[in-house]
């Protein structure tokens, strides 16, 4: 690949961005508070659908569809705010799968059908790329050879996962309703799984900003030997360090939404980067908050157990971090790195 120059593009937020992001917020404490969270795992979800009627309520599902099909014209920057809050929330919804992926994917193809439907928020899609795949959906986008259908009907079965605010399933398409969507979807679908990919990064950074900030927090209040824990300075190294991880991250995640708002060229590169990289702090981030949190980190009230689920979920649901470095090395011209590098 001809090497790019990086794209030339802010990674401040501007007032939109804070304003989504504060509402996202908001609708979140109310709807995903830790111990409705925790009642997933004990086989009660009283909050996927109330969560996502308030996600409709505020326009998020159509959040990157064009305004003539009933979203809101954003960009990848603004759904990217939205996947931050979710990952700092640990909460359950199918936003990532279908208002990013699958509606990438629709967009890229010029689909006038399905989109406005998402949009709404009336239904979801996801992107039938693995097995089992990710939690059930209205419409399943299912690519054969190059062509793509879209299939309504199937039949699913619920998987045990690691993190149950992220349900799985298992597809069974037999007496499914299939129709063409495009014959030639290739691109588009790597248009998506790109964009996924490079959005994921945006929720593994907020997944690692909570474990820090609730650590920080902790340990400056927590006390033993008649003093604050956080006034220890191994902690204290122990805290600057992983400090310093989250805002690298935060840089990468917000560069490669940047690249991908803007169409840069440097885009592909930028998600490698943040795919990589994010996945392996947001799980460090949540294993130093389980053990600087002590006995608490380890028990089932804590939400600290959520945030380390999601970030190992994360961390293999559109790639692992080797894979995406070994992507990175084709796409800079080095040798792909061996394991353990």
């Amino acid at each position: 690949m001809t090497m790019t120059s990086p794209a030339d593009v802010s990674l401040l937020p501007d007032d939109v961005e804070t304003d989504l992001r504060a509402s996202v917020r908001k609708v979140l404490d109310k709807h995903a508070p830790t111990d409705r969270l925790n009642a997933i795992y004990d086989g009660a979800d009283e909050v996927t659908a109330p969560l996502w009627s308030a996600f409709v309520e505020l326009g998020l599902p159509g959040l990157l569809v064009p305004e003539s099909l009933g979203g809101a014209g954003a960009s990848a920057v603004e759904a990217a705010a939205v996947l931050e809050e979710l990952g700092r929330a640990a909460a359950p919804s199918p936003y990532l799968t279908s208002s990013v992926v699958a509606t990438t994917v629709l967009l890229a193809l010029g689909d006038t059908e399905i989109l406005p439907a998402l949009a709404s928020g009336e239904q979801t899609a996801a992107l039938l790329v693995g097995a089992p795949v990710g939690l059930p959906a209205d419409v399943l986008l299912l690519p054969e050879g190059d062509a793509l259908y879209a299939v309504r009907g199937a039949t699913f079965r619920p998987v045990s996962s690691l993190d149950m605010t992220r349900p799985l399933a298992d597809v069974d398409l037999e007496g499914a309703e299939r129709t063409l969507v495009s014959a030639d979807a290739t691109a588009a679908i790597d248009r998506a799984l790109l964009t996924g990919a490079g959005l994921l990064a945006a929720e593994q950074v907020g997944v690692a900003r909570w474990a820090l900030e609730t650590t920080i927090g902790y340990l400056k209040e927590r006390r033993q030997f008649g003093r604050v824990v956080g006034g220890f300075q191994a902690l204290k190294h122990r805290l600057a360090d992983l400090y310093a991880e989250v805002e690298q991250a935060d840089a990468a995640a917000r560069y490669a939404a940047a690249t991908l708002a803007t169409d840069d060229a440097d885009a592909p590169i930028a998600v490698a980067v943040a795919a990589a990289f994010c996945s392996e702090v947001a799980v460090h981030a949540a294993e130093e908050a389980i053990q600087l949190h002590g006995g608490l980190g380890m028990t089932w009230e804590h939400p600290a157990h959520l945030h380390l689920k999601r970030a190992k979920a994360d961390a293999l649901l559109l790639g692992s971090a080797e894979a995406h470095r070994a992507a990175l090395a084709v796409l800079v011209d080095l040798p792909a790195p061996t394991s353990g590098d």
